[in-house]
């Protein structure tokens, strides 16, 4: 424990100490043996050693034993002193109780509390002492009375503070799941699309040098818009659209003889919207580059005053092959779900009614991005 921590909860337990002055001054003022004085002294001085042991571990953590060494010692001490010397020392039964309400579990506590009030009535019974026989066992209760609610506002206010950094953790974490979902969307199209050229130019540098510094010169504007948009996701602001989304697919799949049916126009669509849209063209893309051998895509778009849905449909291996199921449980389309579902919107994914692979989403219009 911090040394600074263990001292901040002596100090619930020095105020209490005063209440020391009744017995010290009757252990000065009533004849005694020399004998009976040491012993008494002695006593007095290990039960408030163990009773500010107890106030150290004050409010410790649940999962923390609890001082019950040091709290027998307070209880043993305070009632053989308090039985022995008399109802100047039955005040003592008041640390007892605070003690025992300090770090007790619940279920111990007010059998306790009511032990110790019992006790101090009953010395001060025994004595004839009728006004400290209604007082001091009054002071056993509201003592603890205090200490356990002063205990159960440091335990809500622990609670919350943990809670805080929880979701502060929490809120750590979902910001790089993001940032990484949007690292994979923006790289995985861009680098399949660099890939692709590549090999193409490959192929053509021998038998058509032209058309194969034309698929190099497409690497580098692939290569640098990449970069351009890594810059912006960095920064927070790239934006992706629909309409741009279907032109970077129409140059890779074109790349790839992959025939692609889109519309010629977009409608316009909220920023939400048109944004979330664009990343699912754009996964669509990618996915049909890496895993679906189709020789045509088709990609519809229709937007009513409700939702707009886009489809985007290929002609290849489609679950026949296996690869919808395989690319079904990757990042791109878990991260495609949590977009549409952070704007209320949804993903469908399957085999198309006439063979090979179908994505749909669907997303209201007038969706705002609670996260993007």
């Amino acid at each position: 424990m911090d040394p600074r921590t263990r001292w901040q909860r002596i100090g619930w337990a020095l105020p209490w100490l005063l209440f020391q002055v009744f017995p010290l001054a009757d252990l000065f003022s009533t004849p005694r043996p020399a004998a009976v004085r040491v012993v008494a002294v002695a006593g007095l001085l290990a039960f408030t050693g163990a009773y500010l042991v107890v106030f150290s571990r004050m409010f410790g953590r649940r999962d923390c034993p609890w001082p019950w060494r040091e709290l027998l010692v307070v209880a043993v001490l305070g009632v053989g002193l308090a039985v022995w010397l008399g109802p100047s020392w039955s005040g003592l039964m008041i640390y007892v109780s605070g003690a025992a309400a300090a770090v007790l579990p619940e279920r111990w506590v007010w059998p306790a509390i009511g032990g110790a009030a019992a006790v101090c009535a009953s010395v001060n019974a025994a004595h004839d002492m009728l006004g400290e026989l209604f007082i001091l066992p009054v002071m056993c209760v509201l003592t603890a009375f205090a200490l356990r609610g002063t205990r159960y506002l440091v335990s809500v206010n622990a609670e919350l503070t943990e809670a805080r950094e929880e979701l502060a953790r929490a809120a750590v974490a979902e910001e790089r799941l993001r940032f990484a979902r949007d690292l994979h969307d923006l790289l995985g199209h861009s680098l399949s699309l660099i890939a692709l050229k590549s090999e193409l130019a490959g192929r053509l540098a021998e038998r058509d040098p032209s058309r194969a510094r034309a698929e190099m010169a497409d690497v580098e504007d692939a290569a640098r818009r990449a970069l351009a948009e890594v810059r912006e996701a960095v920064s927070g602001y790239r934006q992706i659209g629909v309409a741009l989304a279907l032109a970077e697919a129409r140059a890779a799949l074109s790349a790839a003889g992959i025939a692609l049916h889109a519309p010629s126009a977009v409608p316009p669509l909220p920023a939400p919207a048109d944004a979330v849209l664009g990343w699912v063209v754009r996964e669509a893309t990618t996915n049909v580059l890496r895993h679906s051998g189709a020789r045509a895509v088709v990609v519809g778009l229709t937007v009513d005053d409700e939702d707009a849905a886009l489809t985007v449909t290929d002609d290849g291996r489609g679950a026949a092959g296996g690869t919808p199921g395989a690319v079904r449980s990757g990042a791109g389309l878990s991260g495609l779900e949590e977009r549409l579902a952070a704007l209320g919107g949804r993903l469908e994914t399957g085999p198309a009614p006439a063979g090979g692979f179908r994505l749909a989403a669907r997303v209201p219009v007038g969706a705002r991005v609670g996260a993007p």
